[in-house]
């Protein structure tokens, strides 16, 4: 049957799909809006599919407080290309897929791809997404962190985010300290809040190098552990948020600027996401 102009410009704003993949699918649907949006997901799902081994190095990343400042969430949506990572509805898509989450107050991507929207679920829209626009598109990280105050942070590139919990406020005003600790976080991704958070794995290895290291300077073997356990100490100086030098005032350690802020001060977690 004749597919008129009108018709495939109707599906077209309904589905944001192509003016061509619109006027394919009405008229193999034989003019029927339902089936015809079925199709296009359905072709969706075969782009989807047929893409899922591509890297997806691009994108944005979106942040949200809760309105009492206690919970903040993280979000990355990723793609290919740049070009479709600055595209208004791919960002758009992101903000409304956070805010759903937070609504619904999610606690994985799974539950997130669950959640309703405008009629679909956020993993079908997904798929529609990558029918669209053709390029492998996915919810690639989603954190959640909670304290007496969240403070987020987005780099300007909107590649690299990040989220600090703090605690024992005090009453005090500790936005611009929070800023302050989650720009360091963005800057020298710590491994972890103190040395009692990081995993054992890491500490293990960080041991085992350090013999290495002292082994292969010819110290004696029975100095080995010694001196690994010194540079262990090293590690969790550079490595650990806290103790780390602050980068705004090298004469201080994050816990000392943060204590001078308020007294007791202090992160009681963070989350970092980079895309790329």
């Amino acid at each position: 049957m004749a597919i008129t102009a009108q018709e495939v410009n109707k599906l077209r704003q309904m589905t944001g799909a192509g003016m061509m993949d619109c006027k394919k699918a009405l008229t193999e649907a034989e003019g029927d809006f339902e089936k015809a949006i079925d199709i296009l997901r359905k072709k969706g799902q075969k782009v989807s599919a047929s893409r899922a081994d591509r890297e997806t190095k691009e994108g944005t990343i979106v942040t949200k407080v809760s309105a009492d400042g206690k919970t903040g969430m993280l979000l990355s949506l990723t793609c290919e290309t740049d070009f479709v990572a600055k595209n208004e509805e791919f960002v758009s898509f992101a903000n409304a897929a956070l805010e759903l989450a937070s609504k619904n107050n999610a606690k994985t991507i799974a539950d997130i791809l669950a959640l309703p929207y405008e009629g679909i679920t956020v993993g079908e829209k997904i798929v529609e997404l990558t029918g669209k626009i053709g390029e492998k598109i996915e919810i690639s990280h989603f954190e959640v962190v909670n304290g007496e105050a969240v403070v987020p942070y987005i780099h300007s590139n909107g590649k690299l985010g990040v989220l600090v919990a703090l605690t024992n406020t005090n009453g005090a005003a500790v936005e611009e300290a929070g800023k302050d600790v989650a720009m360091q976080i963005a800057a020298m991704n710590p491994v972890a809040v103190d040395k009692d958070g990081v995993d054992a794995t890491t500490v293990q290895r960080e041991i085992e190098v350090g013999k290495e290291q002292a082994r292969q300077e010819g110290k004696p073997e029975e100095m080995l552990e010694k001196i690994a356990l010194g540079k262990l100490q090293k590690f969790y100086k550079e490595n650990t948020l806290l103790s780390q030098a602050f980068v705004k005032d090298n004469s201080l350690s994050i816990a000392q600027y943060l204590d001078k802020v308020s007294k007791g001060l202090t992160v009681a977690a963070f989350k970092r996401i980079a895309i790329g």
